[in-house]
Order: structure tokens, then C-alpha cells, then sequence
């Protein structure tokens, strides 16, 4: 059997096996080049998005970021000034030498007006190449990784990258002129003015919290913590219930979408699964105590009121992940593609002891690792400009206290935590404590701790402990334990009267 030639002859015939070069625009390169050199304002309308390493021929990586620095340090860049940076270049052939090549780019330049439209042209042609050397680095290593080595390990650094690449010129675009910051002031200012409530962030839907803290801000780390019992789950729940709820967004004249209020919300629910989750919204929802619901305790009108209440919630833009113990860099690439597809607002992880950080971290004390899950949350929420409510534990020394509200100090590993933290919030009800603290009945001190179970039972406190951009203080609040529904404090003055 004689052996099969057909691959071989295939890879020595070049155009069986044509090559692909990478795309690219050397005529475009040449006409921006040509505008700047001509006229240096061409250079101000693509320097805020166009660097040297975005050009395909090195020497026109070269030229513009020479041009660049002597048009920044307020100089002319031409043909001329340039050439001292080139003389001793490798001529680009034996009749063209580096300055006259950079005479030649002048003398057919075009007009600047279309400096931006060829910039924009070269900018997303090496966004096509990094999408090339993303994907053959992927596929490279997907054949030569060990065999112990983790596919999702790979997966995790490939969605950074591509979200990265995605989010260029979004996030870390360096510097920012005080201008460009004010001006971004002041439209915060301005929309918090015409928003409803005067709110600048996103509104928690309790009216007292929104007016202590602004709203929900982007790029926030908001930590809600508090002991077990205190409804922390039941906190975020309603939040994540009421921002979703009031999601709208309108259409821009470009075709995208601009969010007017409300924000599309990814929860994180590492300890509860989803359809506990959902238990807890639709029984908040339908007033039912979810137990009930759980039991099948419920009648013909309740059930008809629980389907009414499922049927409101089906369009909320509320997306639920329910793995548990994952790491945080697993949650970020996660969070990147929810970003990236729907648009998220608000990210909420139920709760932060339950998050992994990376293995070098955890090896070395629990501490460390919390350290690193808290920094990396923080620059989450910076590279996706949106806040991120994290639920955390404290520790049991609040129990030994004879007044049980909780402080700063009482956060477990609470050195990372509120250093990272821009918003450190408590969750406390103290009707859990008193009702613990029961005596025997028909006994003096149960007549006088019936007074003080009267005093404090539906109510609840936000303990706002940290605010980097606004004040400490405590915020009042209704809590109905059976259906796990917050509400805003109602004073006595604002109650009906009675109708005897």
C-alpha cells in the first residue's frame, strides 16, 4: 500500500495553502500620518483613543509617538523636527531614506477632517488582531497545558482578556483631564436634580436610606453585614427586588440604551439556591409567609394571590447564580459576561465568607485571602462601573456586649474589609435579643419584658458605620419577619386614626 501524498504536496503548494496576513490598513496609517504632520490639530482627535502600539508597521508606531511627544510638549511636529529622531534609521530601501519617507507622507496627505475616520479605521484593526492573538494563545495553550492544568482556569483568563479588550478606552484609559472629571460632576448633579427623590446613585427603594446615602453609587462596594437572624439575606433580597423592579431604559438616538432608572441586578447567592431566593421575593411579594408556601398551607385566595405576584415578577431583570463556593475571580469573569450581555447595574454576593480567593491566598491564611477577595471586588466595581452590595458575617464578640449593636470592629478579618469598603452597613433587630430573653409567665419581669418586646418588635435599624461620601448614622426601619419584608419607618404621626 503505497503511502497517501496528498497532505504533503498540500503544504508545498503556496496556493493550496495560502497565507493569511493579519488585518491591516498600511494606506490608512499613511493618511493619518500625512494629516497630523500637515496640520498637528489632526493629532488632538485621536490621541484620546489611538497609541503608537495600534499601528500594524512599527515605523508608523514609531513615528506617531514621536510626533506625539513633541506635539504634547508643545512643539510642531513636521517632516523637519521629526528627522532627528530618524536619521540613523535602517533606510526602507536604497533609494528612500526615513526623512524623505516622512516628506513623501506629507506631500500626499489628505485633509484633517478625515484624521478621525482613518485613526478609528487603524484602532479597529488591531482590536482584530488582539481578537487573533487572543484566540491562537487560547488554542495554543489549550494543546499544550498540562494535563493537570484546569480548563476553566484558562477560560477565566481568556473572558478577562476579551472583556478587556471590550471595555478599551471604557476603563483604565489613564489619566483624565479635571475638565473631563467636572464635567461628569456635574451631569451626576444635574440627573440627580431631575431624578425623582434627588437621588444621584441607584435607589434601595427605602426612602430614608436613599436620603442618607444618594442612592446606590457606581463603582461602590457597599458591605451589609450583621449577625445571623438579623435579615441580611432578607435585605438584600428586597434591594435586589425593588432596583430590578424599577429598571427602565430608553433608546438613544445612536441606537444604544441609556438606563434611566433602576439597573439590571446579577445575585450571587452562594449560600441560598434559587428557588429559595425566589420563595423569599414572591412571599414578600404576596404577603405569605414563605413556611406556608413551603407546606402547601395556603388557600384557594392566597394561592390565586401567590400566581398574581409570580406573574409581576417574571419579567424582572433580576439573573440569579446559585454555585456555591466559587472564587472571586470565577464571580468577575461571571459578572463580565452578564455585563457584557444584559447590561448589569448592581451585583449582590450573599455572602463574602463564602467566596474563595486564589490558591497561593488560601494557602496562607484566611486573612490574606479575605484581603485579596475585598481588593478584587473593589477593582470589580471599578472596571465595571457599577456597585456591588457584598454581605458579610461578624464575628460573636457582639454577643458578649450587653448592648448587641454592632461596630466596625466586630467585622470578621475587619481590617481589609472596611479599608476596601466604601460603605460599611449594618443590619440590627434588636426584637431578636429581647424575644430570646423571655422569662417564666405570670412573673413580674415577664409583665415588664412584654413592655419591652411591645417597644421594639417590627422594627429593625440600617447602621450606616462607613460612608467616604457621606454621613454615619442610623436609619430606622419596619421589618414583617414572616414574609421577610423591609419597609420605611412609619412615625406614629403618619398612622391613620383610629376608627372607634
Amino acid at each position: 500500500m503505497e503511502p497517501a501524498q496528498t497532505n504533503v504536496a498540500s503544504l508545498v503548494d503556496d496556493e493550496a495553502a495560502p497565507f493569511r496576513a493579519a488585518p491591516h490598513n498600511i494606506e490608512a496609517e499613511q493618511a493619518l500620518l500625512g494629516a497630523i504632520l500637515v496640520n498637528n490639530d489632526a493629532c488632538d482627535k485621536v490621541s484620546s483613543f489611538l497609541q503608537p502600539a495600534h499601528f500594524f508597521d512599527p515605523l508608523h508606531g514609531r513615528i506617531y509617538e514621536a510626533a506625539l511627544k513633541l506635539i504634547s510638549a508643545g512643539k510642531r511636529a513636521s517632516p523637519i523636527t521629526l528627522k532627528t529622531f530618524f536619521e540613523h534609521e535602517e533606510p526602507l530601501s536604497p533609494d528612500l531614506t526615513v526623512p524623505q519617507y516622512l516628506g513623501r507622507l506629507t506631500a500626499s496627505a489628505t485633509t484633517v477632517i478625515n484624521a478621525e475616520d482613518y485613526g478609528r479605521t487603524v484602532y479597529d484593526l488591531a482590536v482584530r488582531r488582539d481578537l487573533i492573538f487572543i484566540g491562537e494563545d487560547m488554542v495554543n495553550l489549550a494543546y499544550d497545558s498540562p494535563v493537570d492544568a484546569s480548563p476553566s482556569a484558562q477560560i477565566e483568563d481568556t473572558e478577562q482578556r476579551l472583556f478587556e479588550l471590550a471595555e478599551t478606552g471604557k476603563y483604565g484609559s489613564g489619566f483624565e483631564a479635571f475638565t473631563s472629571a467636572l464635567t461628569d460632576s456635574i451631569d451626576m448633579a444635574a440627573n440627580a436634580y431631575r431624578r425623582d427623590g434627588g437621588l444621584s446613585g441607584i435607589a434601595t427603594g427605602f426612602k430614608d436610606l436613599d436620603q442618607k446615602m444618594g442612592g446606590l453609587q457606581p463603582s461602590d462596594l457597599v458591605i451589609l453585614a450583621g449577625r445571623p437572624a438579623m435579615g441580611k439575606s432578607a435585605f438584600a433580597s428586597n434591594i435586589a427586588f425593588h432596583v430590578a423592579r424599577a429598571y427602565k431604559a430608553e433608546q438613544k438616538p445612536d441606537g444604544s440604551e441609556e438606563v434611566v432608572d433602576g439597573a439590571v441586578v446579577g445575585f450571587f447567592s452562594l449560600e441560598m439556591s434559587a428557588e429559595q431566593l425566589a420563595t423569599r421575593i414572591v412571599a414578600e411579594q404576596a404577603a405569605i409567609p414563605s413556611e406556608r408556601i413551603r407546606r402547601g398551607k395556603i388557600d384557594k385566595q392566597e394561592f390565586d394571590r401567590l400566581v398574581e405576584a409570580a406573574q409581576h415578577l417574571q419579567s424582572l431583570p433580576l439573573y440569579i447564580d446559585e454555585t456555591g463556593g466559587i472564587s472571586v475571580a470565577q464571580l468577575a469573569a461571571r459578572a463580565r459576561r452578564l455585563k457584557r450581555q444584559k447590561g448589569l447595574g448592581l451585583i449582590i454576593i450573599d455572602y463574602l465568607q463564602l467566596l474563595t480567593g486564589s490558591s497561593r491566598r488560601s494557602n496562607e491564611n484566611r486573612v490574606q485571602e479575605i484581603t485579596e477577595i475585598t481588593t478584587r471586588l473593589k477593582a470589580l466595581a471599578k472596571e465595571l462601573n457599577v456597585p456591588i452590595i457584598a454581605l458579610s458575617q461578624l464575628s460573636r464578640q457582639v454577643e458578649q456586649r450587653e448592648d448587641k449593636r454592632p461596630q466596625l470592629a466586630d467585622l470578621r478579618e475587619s481590617g481589609s474589609i472596611e479599608q476596601d469598603a466604601d460603605v460599611v452597613m449594618f443590619v440590627f433587630r434588636e426584637e431578636y435579643y429581647v424575644e430570646r430573653r423571655q422569662p417564666r409567665e405570670g412573673t413580674a419581669e415577664h409583665l415588664s419584658w412584654q413592655d419591652e418586646m411591645a417597644a421594639v418588635e417590627g422594627l429593625a435599624e440600617a447602621i450606616i458605620a462607613k460612608q467616604r461620601h457621606g454621613p454615619t448614622g442610623t436609619v430606622r426601619m419596619q421589618f414583617q419577619a414572616d414574609v421577610t419584608r423591609f419597609s420605611d419607618f412609619v412615625h406614629s404621626s403618619h398612622l391613620p386614626e383610629r376608627m372607634d
